[in-house]
């Protein structure tokens, strides 16, 4: 009786411990990193929807083992051969950034005819989630299998919400974002002034674009006068690698300082020609 008295009283006690021990549910409930989410946001606007971080950092791995085992091969120069791992190591990311990029700005000439779309079901009576379901057969080409996912989540679930939320994660656009916002307000708290309203954010959309376009235009040279800057100093550098002489004194040191030294003036010179060429991205405000 002694026994099963103390076994209780421990498993009492390891039991009212345990919230503290082994606290549930902590890793799902805990936000992801800010820069994981922009990795992932990245993935889903480059298009790649199915593709994993997990995934994208093994392919990123190996492609940076590769070419420095490569440029080793070619060029015997240990500093130069980390370099170009490393360069390599983010390639995949810089690849999915431009695309993101590419896909983000082509979307933003389709926003304002989508929202077009949305005024002329929602005047002709079709109700606010079947406006947004008809997008997948009438909507622009770049949207439509975003918007069947959305028609097929929310026939299977009947849940507006939940499916304009998985919608936003699917596009992971800030314009979408802001439409897909004002859709779920107008269908929760109602109003006669959404067709106004989709209206005036159309107009909007139009304009931003327009002046974006124009501006990015005037700038693209100073983008390319950067990637121009960083290229040809590390051209010149693997060509005079080649040289035996050159690989040995670069072998040296000195010679591994002057490459790293250049690695780093080259990311901050990169990263201020960029910063001023480049004009800034609307971030994602409604997650």
């Amino acid at each position: 009786m002694t026994i099963l008295v103390g076994v209780a009283l421990g498993l009492g006690l390891l039991l009212a411990a345990s919230p503290f021990l082994w606290p549930a549910g902590v890793a799902e409930r805990r936000p992801a990193p800010r820069q994981l989410r922009r990795v992932r946001d990245t993935l889903e606007q480059a298009g790649l929807h199915d593709v994993t971080l997990s995934a994208l950092a093994a392919v990123s791995v190996i492609l940076a083992i590769a070419a420095a085992a490569l440029t080793l091969a070619i060029v015997p120069v240990l500093a130069l051969a980390v370099v170009v791992g490393l360069v390599a190591l983010a390639l995949p990311l810089v690849v999915l950034t431009s695309r993101a990029r590419a896909r983000i700005t082509a979307n933003r000439a389709v926003w304002p005819d989508i929202v077009d779309h949305l005024v002329s079901a929602v005047r002709s009576g079709l109700a606010l989630p079947d406006s947004v379901v008809s997008l997948a057969h009438t909507g622009p080409p770049a949207v439509q299998e975003s918007f069947a996912e959305f028609e097929r989540g929310y026939r299977a679930t009947g849940n507006f919400g939940l499916s304009v939320d998985e919608l936003k994660n699917r596009l992971a656009d800030p314009v979408a974002d802001r439409v897909l916002e004002t859709l779920r307000m107008s269908r929760e708290v109602g109003g006669s002034e959404l067709t106004t309203v989709l209206r005036n954010l159309a107009a909007y959309l139009r304009q931003e674009a327009a002046l974006r376009s124009e501006v990015e235009a005037r700038q693209s040279w100073v983008l390319n006068a950067a990637r121009l800057g960083v290229a040809a100093p590390w051209i010149i550098l693997i060509l005079l690698a080649t040289r035996p002489e050159a690989a040995a004194a670069y072998n040296t040191a000195v010679g591994m300082a002057v490459i790293v030294g250049g690695l780093g003036v080259t990311v901050v010179a990169y990263r201020v020609m960029v910063g001023i060429g480049r004009m800034p991205q609307e971030q994602r405000w409604f997650r």
